[in-house]
């Protein structure tokens, strides 16, 4: 395909530019839903008269469904960008991301999606949909997958579906709630999971910061102690990944424990526990829900993106137990920065 690619490059240079810009197009309406023209020519920084005339070009292939109240991408226009995503990586150089973030940290599957997601709301959604998409492979078979919270486990939840293995899967929670924002709490998440996929869900009703001594107590409460066994038998683990001080911060954490988390060198935050740039734990939270030993019996899927994340996912990785990454291409870049940089000032 790249030989082709290559061919089509020199001799037919603005074949390759419209194929982008059209399949741009239709793969923004398909991650948005249903949109009208004026928002979508907002939003890819388009003309509404250029746009006006692929929307007809679309429309007449048969690729677009055009109503009064928007535009929406049809069957045949979605088993298309199903059959030229391959393609449109090689383009975009997606692909050669993918294969230089994988052998690097290790991992078995890596998928990297166009954009940055810190400044585009469409990349976000587009980061949501390929998780979502990852999940659906990644379950084989019934068992217990469990759920952090964020802003872009929110966005994978909506775009799951129903498949058998998940219609028969237990969403839970992979720790107690943040107190912030109710959408993005791992709780929301897991049920929102649960119903879009037909399956089932428990839900953890404790905060995730506690003191030693809280959580002492509420580990030993019978309610408690049982759905967390639930939790404990996950077998996937969905996650995000979150810079260390951004999410410090968001946990109300005291001025202390931030001061010591800087001092340590604490660069990420995943489920719970705060890494520094060689994957090492710096820290963990006296949460309710899943520990560092449950986590190494299961698979484990990340996604995360955001030019502001790369440094921390990378260091995330380096903990050496993920196997799928789902990632945009600015924390690609940005990841492969940081991949060779040791304490010692070393830098790849």
């Amino acid at each position: 395909m790249q030989a082709l690619l290559e061919i089509q490059k020199q001799l037919l240079p603005d074949m390759i530019d419209v194929l982008k810009k059209r399949y741009t197009i239709l793969h923004h309406i398909q991650v948005t839903g249903i949109v009208g023209r004026r928002t979508l020519a907002s939003s890819l920084d388009m003309t509404e008269r250029v746009l006006r005339s692929e929307v007809d070009f679309l429309k007449a292939q048969g690729l677009l469904e055009v109503e009064s109240f928007g535009m929406r991408v049809s069957e045949a226009g979605s088993r298309l960008l199903a059959e030229l995503e391959p393609m449109i990586k090689e383009l975009f150089g997606l692909s050669d991301l993918e294969k230089t973030i994988l052998e690097t940290f290790k991992l078995q599957q890596v998928i990297v999606v166009p954009g940055d997601s810190d400044s585009s709301p469409y990349t976000k959604k587009e980061l949501g949909r390929a998780g979502a998409t990852a999940l659906r492979r990644m379950a084989q078979e019934a068992g217990v997958i469990a759920v952090t919270g964020g802003s872009t486990m929110a966005e994978t939840a909506s775009h799951l579906a129903p498949t058998g293995p998940l219609k028969a899967s237990l969403f839970v929670p992979a720790r107690g709630g943040l107190g912030e924002s109710v959408e993005m709490q791992a709780n929301t998440i897991a049920s929102t999971m649960a119903k879009k996929t037909g399956g089932q869900y428990r839900l953890l009703h404790v905060p995730d910061h506690l003191a030693e001594e809280a959580y002492q107590s509420l580990i030993q409460d019978p309610n408690i102690k049982e759905i967390l066994a639930v939790v404990r038998e996950a077998r996937i683990i969905v996650h995000g990944i979150g810079e260390a001080i951004v999410m410090a911060k968001r946990r109300k954490l005291d001025a202390e424990t931030t001061r010591q988390l800087q001092a340590d060198g604490a660069l990420a935050e995943a489920f719970g526990y705060y890494f520094d740039r060689e994957g090492r734990v710096v820290h963990k939270m006296p949460t309710v829900g899943l520990r560092l030993e449950d986590i190494l019996g299961t698979r484990t899927l990340a996604v995360a993106g955001g030019r502001s994340k790369g440094e921390s996912i990378a260091a995330v990785l380096r903990f050496g137990h993920q196997h799928v990454l789902v990632t945009d291409e600015a924390a690609a870049v940005e990841m492969l920065k940081h991949a060779g940089r040791r304490e010692d000032g070393m830098s790849g």
